[in-house]
């Protein structure tokens, strides 16, 4: 059974960066597609960034440039690189395991303004 353990979040200043990791076990990390969503409070998970199992990645329009999603196979591993940050990204962060439908268990991020 896939497990995903999240890692990275905290408290930052607006216009400071954070790097999320995200460590999967299992035998189908590779070829997988992954992704990192959030949650504010009161509001609807949204999908910030997507990566593809051939690399390829999509961002959520508000991120794009500031965010960066990357992953590295040989480490079962995930990041999502946060530059720029707002207070408007704070939020619990969760990695999204697509082959396996498995979410990790959220870190958070809190930016300041």
């Amino acid at each position: 059974q896939v497990q995903l353990v999240e890692s990275g979040g905290g408290l930052v200043q607006a216009g400071g960066s954070l790097r999320l990791s995200c460590a999967a076990s299992g035998s189908i990390f590779s070829t997988s597609a992954l992704g990192w969503s959030r949650q504010a409070p009161g509001k609807q998970r949204e999908l910030v960034a997507l990566i593809n199992s051939d690399g390829s990645t999509s961002y959520k329009d508000s991120v794009k440039g500031r965010f960066t999603i990357s992953r590295d196979n040989a480490k079962n591993t995930v990041y999502l690189q946060m530059n720029s940050l707002k207070p408007e990204d704070t939020a619990v962060y969760y990695c999204y395991h697509y082959a396996a439908r498995r979410w990790g268990q959220g870190t958070q991020v809190t930016v300041s303004s």
